[in-house]
């Protein structure tokens, strides 16, 4: 997946040479059978003029092929600290003894994810736009690459995937989560079926009201933060102020599925990443999201991926 060059070049619009390209940070992840993503952080050049671009990739196989993904790619302009060892006064930049850099110095930040064709079944049925629901299930026979505008909602998703602290578990868990929401931007800038979320016309009418609109996101991030440490409906109504009919509904309307839905894939995926890229065996993983049975997590796992975590394991 290293099209990083070629996103870079869309954005300064002119050919790159090798030594132009001065790379401050890269950091590649993978969650089997699901996304893979990649983070480049170039620094930008006084005679580049760059633009933020984006490009989604449709690439479309053939009729039930494991190849088929989706790739979305954005280049930003961004700042970041300078390294320590470029600075051109080392003894001013030294701060409290360490060697981090006060200057900060323009980059260009690269971001790219591929979605796996199994991955992107999840969603199907929960998408209010129809173009968008055959791209995600691979209705369309024939690969494109369409333009994505970056707008100020994507560029602060970016921002935050950039300039988050996370590492190991809480990494993948928050790129997991930042990536969908991209997806659901560029989905929405495509095809434009979609109305603007405070002019929506809900089947649920109290969705009409912002609070609690709010209410249901809410729910979601503390769903996210509490993959290993499961929480009952009641107890997520009352952590939001909404009692349990309105959540259940509402949660259901705005995102395509139930809670339990949205609550067991986000912890199949995250058990995905633990076993594969981790290595941690199936005792660790079952503890850590919470399950009270190794069987009982080899099951819910089997019945998601089609796979015993074991299998999984061993790739």
């Amino acid at each position: 997946m290293d099209d990083s060059i070629s996103i870079l070049v869309e954005s300064v619009r002119t050919q790159l040479m090798a030594d132009e390209l001065n790379m401050i940070s890269t950091h590649v992840g993978k969650i089997p059978n699901a996304i893979e993503f990649e983070l480049k952080r170039v620094r930008k050049h006084d005679y580049w003029s760059a633009e933020d671009v984006g490009i989604l990739d449709y690439n479309y196989k053939g009729i039930n092929d494991a190849e088929n993904n989706i790739v979305l790619k954005y280049c930003i302009n961004g700042i970041a600290p300078q390294r320590h060892e470029e600075c051109e006064d080392s003894k001013k930049c030294l701060i409290n003894g360490s060697d981090n850099c006060n200057v900060m110095i323009d980059t260009l930040d690269i971001f790219m994810v591929k979605f796996d064709h199994n991955y992107l079944r999840q969603f199907i049925g929960g998408m209010s736009m129809a173009g968008a629901e055959k791209l995600l299930n691979f209705e369309v026979n024939l690969p494109s690459s369409s333009s994505v505008t970056v707008c100020n909602k994507k560029r602060t998703v970016l921002q935050n995937i950039f300039s988050q602290q996370y590492t190991s578990s809480l990494q993948n868990i928050f790129i997991n989560s930042q990536v969908q929401v991209l997806l659901v931007y560029a989905l929405d800038c495509l095809y434009g079926e979609q109305e603007v979320e405070a002019n929506k016309i809900y089947q649920c009418k109290f969705l009409a009201d912002e609070k609690s609109r709010e209410a249901i996101l809410k729910a979601k991030e503390i769903l996210i933060q509490k993959i290993g440490d499961p929480i009952t409906i009641k107890e997520l109504a009352r952590k939001v102020a909404t009692n349990e009919c309105y959540l259940k509904k509402g949660f259901k309307e705005m995102f395509g599925m139930t809670i339990f839905e949205f609550y067991q894939g986000q912890r199949m995926e995250h058990a995905k990443y633990l076993l594969y890229e981790k290595g941690l065996n199936v005792t660790d993983v079952s503890s850590i999201l919470g399950y009270s049975s190794i069987s009982h997590f080899s099951t819910a796992f089997k019945k998601y991926t089609g796979l015993k975590p074991c299998e999984l394991l061993v790739r």
